[in-house]
């Protein structure tokens, strides 16, 4: 195991976790007792952290696997929506229960592998504070699926990088670590897991990329087919670069607090109020 030479503290029910890791499933009842586990292998001692499973309306066992897995693993916080509402959803719902200021999230079917958590975290650390990465994103090295699934995916990742120039090699995968505030000002929509640097750069902030491990499904089936994988992914890239055209994004700060500012009377730098919104015009 990793050594990050510090002593985890322990944490109090009023002291938020490091990073909240966040996991959308469905219909993945075999494959959450194993990943719980590998979790908690990666991450105790390392660095104080909580599980959030959202279960997004599943029909096999998954709720039950979830309440039983309460016990044994402490730090779970799972989550169900009352019908299946896509990953997308799942994901949101999850990052607006977190409550630490970092998000760890990953996929449910045990393909994305655990300990690649503490390498996103640790390429976050390494960068000066003034140049930290909004979003460090995995990249699949030696991507672990059919070759369908592959040359698709490939062909996606390849139309949208040339589209939306977003600099990212494997937008797709689950394996990510970002601030949970820039998530929370991005527009909403269907899909929109697969986009997220795009949409972080959007938001003027910095996306970069770390290889990753990636593991062949051994339990349940895949969810997404070729359609949702490359043609519904065309049509959704196309929405996104239009999102990109008509996107506002506004830096917001309180003049009293600039003032006190400028004229020294208060040392403390004056709050930023960043939003973003589609479309429209600002009010005067």
């Amino acid at each position: 195991m990793m050594s990050t030479g510090k002593t985890v503290k322990a944490r109090t029910a009023a002291t938020p976790p490091e990073v909240s890791v966040v996991v959308p499933v469905f219909n993945e009842a075999e494959n959450i007792a194993p990943l719980l586990g590998e979790i908690h292998d990666a991450l105790k001692g390392v660095i104080d952290y909580e599980v959030i499973v959202v279960d997004d309306g599943s029909t096999d066992a998954t709720p039950q696997v979830l309440l039983d897995c309460v016990t044994k693993f402490g730090r779970l916080r799972p989550l169900r929506h009352k019908r299946n509402c896509g990953q997308s959803a799942a994901l949101a719902s999850g990052v607006w229960a977190a409550r630490s200021e970092w998000i760890a999230t990953l996929d449910g079917d045990g393909q994305n592998d655990p300990a690649d958590i503490r390498a996103l975290l640790a390429k976050r650390r390494a960068a000066p504070a003034d140049q930290r990465p909004a979003i460090i994103c995995g990249q699949r090295v030696r991507r672990k699926d059919p070759w369908l699934k592959r040359v698709s995916a490939k062909i996606a990742n390849a139309i949208r990088g040339r589209i939306l120039h977003d600099r990212t090699p494997d937008s797709g995968c689950g394996l990510k670590v970002f601030r949970r505030d820039v998530f929370l000002r991005l527009p909403r929509f269907d899909h929109m897991h697969r986009f997220l640097p795009a949409l972080f750069q959007m938001a003027e902030e910095q996306a970069v990329s770390v290889p990753v491990n990636h593991r062949p499904r051994t339990k349940g089936r895949s969810h997404y087919g070729l359609h949702d994988r490359l043609w519904a992914g065309i049509v959704d890239i196309l929405g996104v670069m239009w999102l990109g055209r008509r996107m506002q994004l506004t830096h917001c700060c309180e003049l009293c607090d600039r003032a006190r500012e400028e004229s020294s009377e208060d040392p403390t730098a004056s709050a930023d109020f960043p939003c973003m919104q589609p479309g429209g015009k600002e009010d005067a």
